[in-house]
């Protein structure tokens, strides 16, 4: 299983976002928990350098993380 954390900035800006779009991502994590490589998540690497990945949220979101 992987584990996640999540930064006060991530925190103030998933709070800054609409409802319905809050709903779609915790459904979204709540999937990505059980399977991250779930097709319609489209979890993947998006800079080697930095170790950042990113994950589908909806068709206009996505978030970011880093994998350590």
């Amino acid at each position: 299983m992987i584990e996640s954390r999540t930064t006060q900035r991530f925190r103030e800006a998933f709070a800054a976002l609409p409802e319905g779009i809050r709903q779609h991502a915790r459904r979204a994590y709540s999937l990505f928990r059980r399977d991250p490589h779930h097709p319609s998540l489209r979890f993947k690497k998006v800079d080697e350098e930095s170790n950042t990945f990113s994950v589908r949220i909806g068709l206009g979101y996505r978030a970011l993380g880093v994998m350590e």
